[in-house]
């Protein structure tokens, strides 16, 4: 995946987790029983935060930005 996206990759790692860890195999009889389970695995989630670190290089991702323009501009 293109490092922009690495945020969207945090985000769908994190969906992930909540669905192998707590929903996969859970049995929910209510919709408030799956958002309880949810806001539990979220407290649960949060009592270890760990955050994000950006390690990408700004300047590449805006030349690969730009290089991305330039092939769209010339196939018009």
């Amino acid at each position: 995946m293109p490092t922009s996206s690495s945020w969207l990759n945090a985000v769908e790692g994190f969906f992930a987790i909540l669905t192998r860890r707590r929903l996969k195999h859970g049995v929910f009889r209510s919709v408030v029983n799956l958002q309880a389970a949810i806001n539990r695995f979220i407290g649960e989630h949060n009592q270890t935060p760990k955050p994000f670190i950006w390690r990408a290089d700004p300047n590449a991702i805006m030349a690969a930005r730009n290089r991305g323009f330039q092939a769209l501009e010339s196939i018009h």
